[in-house]
């Protein structure tokens, strides 16, 4: 076959440093717009952003081009150093140092796609750690609840 061809579908979640609730809705729309747009420079066309004050969710298209460890990496530092400019209460935003990363079959993106954009209506009934956990669980992947929340 002359050509590599891929289509992995990813999503990736992620809390700020503490779960500290810092991502108000002011700058919401601005972090996620820059998600969005850090993703996509990685080669990743189709990106879907959603969360809440404490985490983020980002739906998207990984590629053939980087690493999944190398994506987040550049996705989270370079999120940082912008979120860091948006005001003195952001000085010393940091994320937390883990994260989520979950493989997403085709015949499923839709229905993940409109979890990530109604993230604000299901945090109304569950928390951050329920929902992570249960994430966890779902995808048979074991934990230490020591470490899980750094």
């Amino acid at each position: 076959m002359p050509q590599s061809l891929a289509k992995l579908y990813a999503h990736l979640i992620f809390s700020t440093k503490g779960r500290m609730p810092i991502i108000g809705v002011p700058v919401q729309r601005q972090i996620h717009a820059y998600l969005a747009v850090l993703v996509r420079d990685l080669d990743s066309p189709y990106v879907v952003t959603g969360g809440v004050e404490d985490h983020v969710h980002i739906l998207f298209d990984i590629g053939k081009l980087h690493t999944p460890v190398a994506f987040v990496e550049h996705v989270k530092k370079h999120s940082s150093k912008f979120i860091k400019t948006l005001g003195s209460d952001y000085r010393e935003f940091q994320w937390q140092r883990g994260y989520g990363l979950f493989s997403v079959s085709p015949t499923h993106r839709d229905s993940v796609e409109q979890y990530v954009r109604e993230q604000e209506f299901h945090h109304r009934k569950q928390s951050f750690q329920a929902e992570y956990r249960g994430f966890l669980q779902r995808y048979g992947i074991p934990f230490d609840e020591r470490y899980v929340w750094d």
